[in-house]
């Protein structure tokens, strides 16, 4: 999943960045418990990775794959399909001790491009939804688990607000529609 976010992030950084810069910045008392900062001496850490606190680790319905879900607020759109590609905002945390390991507020990626888990809790979702998804680690990273934030065997925890969906073939239309356009010579100037 991250490598496919690289890659996507990669082709929208510049209007990300634009969008990250003109947001305010929340002051560190209110993004973490100053208990919860590791820091290095008075040096803290970047990203700032916070740990969520128990009561938000569990869900209270179950998949028949496992894979366990809670609405938190239920959106009207249409729910994502299995080839769809989706802008989401997420936080991902280590259920065992609620150790955020990503976030990112605006996330534009392809369900065929993420773990098992993470793409069937989305095609749950109606579009507007935010939802909690504890993903077991047999539908996540598995017995490889995903570098040092993610060991190995580690059950995951997502809260995600599905934005915005579109089909591959909408996004195969918005592909064209802008070749289109930008193949189309400027109007000359008068």
């Amino acid at each position: 999943m991250r490598g496919a976010m690289i890659k996507t992030f990669s082709r929208i950084a510049p209007a990300l960045m634009a969008l990250l810069l003109s947001a305010p910045v929340p002051s560190l008392a209110q993004t973490a418990p100053a208990s919860t900062i590791k820091t290095a001496g008075n040096i803290i850490k970047v990203p700032l990775q916070p740990q969520v606190g128990t009561d938000l680790r569990a869900c209270s319905g179950k998949t028949a794959s496992g894979l366990g879900y809670s609405a938190l607020r239920e959106g009207t759109g249409p729910k994502p399909g299995k080839g769809d590609f989706v802008l989401i905002g997420y936080i991902g945390y280590l259920a065992t001790n609620g150790q955020v390991f990503d976030q990112n507020p605006g996330t534009p990626l392809s369900l065929d491009s993420v773990i098992p888990g993470f793409a069937e809790g989305l095609q749950l979702m109606p579009r507007g939804s935010v939802y909690r998804l504890c993903v077991p680690a047999a539908l996540g990273y598995g017995a490889t688990g995903a570098g040092e934030a993610i060991p190995a065997n580690s059950d995951l925890v997502f809260q995600i607000e599905l934005i915005d969906s579109k089909t591959a073939a909408e996004v195969d239309a918005m592909r064209k529609a802008q070749q289109a356009g930008a193949s189309t010579p400027p109007p000359a100037a008068h």
